[in-house]
């Protein structure tokens, strides 16, 4: 059976994270969830490390996950939970747009005129692979970092 994209079924009324939510202000009803989820809803997260999420070329991606890497240590050293793991979100992010571009010409992986059914791979921009391996490597040295394990496996086990 041929796999549309998620989004087609999504029901923002079930989905636990809110955008009227201030998750500084109230972190206890942040979920850490799995991969990517709430990184486009959560603020004042969002906004504090969106507009320096780019990975359109190599020094931009470079550039970019050093700044978010960096704003990933701040929320650790200032004991913020949510926007440490906020920040790993869009590493990964940058990691998983990238490598769609990488994939697909345009990014786009589904034709919305033919039912959604998947595009061919192999079609996308090959820099945008090593704007992935870029992110990657931060993503993955954020995971690594033992108070930021520490305090992700605290809060799943303490709030899901």
């Amino acid at each position: 059976m041929q796999r549309g994209p998620s989004y087609l079924n999504f029901d923002k009324d079930d989905y636990p994270w809110k955008p009227d939510i201030d998750y500084r202000a109230h972190p206890e009803l942040y979920l850490v969830g799995k991969g990517e989820q709430g990184v486009l809803i959560c603020e004042p997260y969002k906004s504090e490390i969106g507009r320096h999420w780019r990975f359109r070329t190599q020094d931009i991606a470079r550039e970019s996950s050093q700044k978010i890497f960096e704003m990933f240590n701040g929320y650790l050293e200032a004991n913020d939970f949510v926007g440490a793991d906020m920040a790993r979100k869009y590493l990964q992010m940058g990691y998983t747009r990238a490598r769609r571009y990488a994939n697909y010409k345009g990014g786009k992986k589904f034709d919305k005129e033919q039912n959604y059914q998947q595009l061919d791979r192999g079609t996308g921009d090959p820099e945008k692979a090593a704007s992935a391996q870029i992110f990657y490597e931060r993503w993955k040295a954020a995971e690594a970092n033992d108070l930021y394990a520490t305090l992700k496996k605290q809060w799943k086990n303490e709030r899901g």
